[in-house]
């Protein structure tokens, strides 16, 4: 259970109850697709009774979101999809890369931003985020190098791999800018994951940085050859994002109940069990719109 251990240890600091309620959830879910609930539909903007949600995804970064031949699959898809039965609502989720998904909400293009975001006070500025999960930032290696990783400092003078608009992007420009000797350090951005992977197998880069879950994924799917560095850093939640709008809000709402719901009746913590990240559970009481950090 590679792809757990280091979600696990970084959330060792928010305690160990959310660990505790995931299991309890599990126990008492029959399915992962989530039921029909008459008074979460009630909140969904009017708006939106009896059309499709578009949600956008970028389907390279599993096991929240990747492709399985045509279809995208995941933990988040599990849950959107959970979602919409509880709400009443078809889903429809559409390939798009990660740095294009805001753009594509702004422009009414989508409804639904759901893609492993980490609710930050940045992004709550462009559009509202309903948070469901909580996870840190990660890094990882090929299994020879003898890179060691002990903070950001340790990038100092390394080649990174990042997938393009992410805030491990941002994390590792200003870790690099702070570096006080040796600043050779490169940020490589790449418009999807499994770019920043083939960039970090192939030696083009040093390490590879993403959030926690993703990296510990990556590594525990290498067959060996990728090995996880030092610990989480940064825990943080995700967050589903919606427009800033009348009806975006309206529905931010409804997804925060619908949550809830599913957190109640043990769908939430079977879909995260499914899906081998079950550490990174939140509360009911953690299921907050706009909860960043900073």
């Amino acid at each position: 259970m590679l792809r757990n251990s280091l979600v696990r240890k970084a959330l060792v600091a928010s305690g160990i109850a959310t660990l505790m309620l995931s299991s309890t959830l599990v126990a008492g879910a029959a399915t992962t697709t989530g039921t029909y609930n008459a008074a979460n539909a009630k909140l969904v903007p009017t708006t939106l009774t009896g059309k499709t949600l578009q949600i956008a995804t970028d389907p390279s970064y599993a096991p929240d979101e990747s492709m399985s031949g045509s279809k995208i699959i995941g933990f988040d898809i599990d849950l959107m999809n959970a979602i919409g039965v509880t709400l009443g609502l078809k889903v429809n989720h559409n390939k798009v890369t990660f740095d294009n998904i805001i753009a594509g909400l702004l422009s009414k293009k989508y409804q639904v931003a759901n893609s492993s975001f980490t609710d930050n006070k940045t992004r709550e500025k462009q559009i509202n985020f309903v948070d469901y999960f909580q996870a840190g930032e990660g890094v990882y290696a090929k299994s020879s190098s003898k890179v060691t990783f002990t903070g950001f400092s340790s990038f100092c003078g390394l080649k990174i791999a990042v997938e393009k608009g992410t805030v491990e992007e941002t994390d590792a420009a200003a870790a690099l800018k702070a570096c006080k000797t040796d600043k050779t350090g490169k940020i490589l951005s790449f418009a999807t994951q499994t770019e920043a992977n083939t960039a970090v197998s192939s030696g083009q880069v040093t390490v590879g940085f993403l959030d926690s879950q993703i990296a510990g994924y990556v590594v525990s799917t290498s067959k060996g050859a990728f090995k996880l560095l030092g610990s989480a850093l940064n825990v943080a939640p995700y967050g589903f994002g919606t427009q800033k709008t009348p009806e975006g809000k309206a529905l931010a709402f409804a997804i925060q109940a619908a949550l809830k719901t599913l957190a109640a009746n043990g769908t939430y913590g079977a879909i995260l069990a499914k899906w081998g990240v079950s550490s990174g559970a939140l509360t009911p009481a953690q299921m907050v719109i706009n909860g960043a950090k900073s």
